[in-house]
């Protein structure tokens, strides 16, 4: 994630802020710009952008605190851009529900820049009611799902989050019980996405044959892959093919998980160029300086993204560990993972991959 600034005062803010600390001015992020421009207290824009004055309000769901976007069109609801995907949010007369909510449209909006940075298609369920993109926040005790247990997951188009994953401790118990390294929020949206977009990209995009070709046969029974994964554990030696356990059991969950990871990558290199962060690992024999210089999310291609990335995850171990911390990253890129994300790259970016 970028660094931005207060249009009104120039000093640095963050893409969570809602006010700047510096001169008080509320903030409101403008999606097609990616900026962050002041406002005042009436939620009036405090400079011209432009040619000329901007007019814009905040997205309903500031009055909640749980979104800091601009609408920058006369959409029904005034909703912004990310929040108007939601389809059902918890009940917000409990607390605790309310505050979990907030986390988890905290980690959407991380989403959604990344989405948007890439340009990726966006379609609502008001424009396409059978698969639009969509989602369900929902705590195990929602009567929308009559009382069964909330899973987190994806069905033509609508992602369903539970809510209980925006606890620290319960994501953390979820964590352990199912033998994960790494399990976050913006994760859980990273890979349900990545779902959404193999049905709009890969199935609808003529692509089945060459996604075949690099991840597998999409074909066998999802059902009794999953049920044999959860039964058995993943098969000895998947660390030289996948990027994590559960990458293994289905192709289409080794998409989502390589395209989640893919997400994480780039998110976290434009962090680190944002911030000037410079590696040098001892074991660099001519003690050259890496430094992300960059925009990853206009790298040239997957190779350009890895030889930044694997220094840098590197560091951030290291440091993790100096302060009795597992590792931020615990996951390896082999040369099959490395193929996988450059498939993703290319998709991504709308490249003829017919040849791959």
């Amino acid at each position: 994630m970028r660094l931005f600034t207060c249009s009104n005062c120039r000093s640095t803010v963050h893409f969570d802020n809602s006010a700047c600390l510096t001169c008080g001015s509320g903030l409101g992020y403008r999606p097609s710009t990616f900026e962050m421009l002041a406002m005042d207290s009436s939620g009036r824009v405090l400079t011209d952008v432009g040619a000329g004055p901007y007019e814009a309000r905040l997205c309903s769901n500031s009055t909640a605190g749980a979104c800091n976007w601009l609408v920058e069109d006369d959409v029904p609801g005034g909703f912004c851009l990310a929040c108007r995907h939601n389809m059902t949010i918890p009940d917000l007369g409990n607390p605790a529900n309310a505050e979990n909510w907030r986390k988890i449209e905290a980690a959407k909006r991380y989403l959604f820049y990344s989405l948007m940075r890439f340009r990726l298609p966006l379609t609502t369920r008001a424009q396409d009611p059978d698969e639009g993109l969509a989602f369900d926040f929902l705590a195990d005790n929602s009567s929308a799902r009559d009382g069964t247990p909330i899973l987190t997951g994806h069905d033509a188009g609508l992602i369903t989050i539970n809510i209980a994953e925006a606890s620290d401790a319960e994501r953390e118990a979820r964590r352990v019980s199912l033998g994960e390294p790494f399990r976050t929020l913006v994760g859980h949206f990273r890979h349900e996405i990545g779902h959404y977009y193999w049905n709009r990209l890969v199935r609808d995009g003529g692509q089945l044959d060459q996604c075949r070709a690099v991840f597998g046969d999409d074909s066998q029974d999802y059902g009794a892959a999953l049920q044999q994964y959860y039964a058995n554990g993943p098969a000895p030696g998947w660390e030289q093919g996948y990027i994590s356990a559960y990458a293994s059991c289905h192709p289409w969950e080794d998409f989502a998980e390589t395209w989640a990871h893919y997400f994480h990558m780039v998110d976290a290199l434009e962090t680190a160029h944002a911030f000037g962060l410079r590696t040098r690992p001892e074991t660099d024999s001519e003690g050259l300086a890496l430094r992300v210089t960059f925009d990853p999310y206009k790298a040239f291609n997957a190779t350009v993204l890895i030889d930044a990335w694997v220094p840098l995850t590197l560091a951030v171990n290291s440091i993790n560990r100096s302060m009795g911390q597992r590792d931020l990253y615990p996951f390896v890129l082999s040369v099959p993972v490395a193929a996988k994300l450059e498939y993703i790259h290319q998709l991504i970016h709308g490249a003829d991959i017919s040849g791959m």
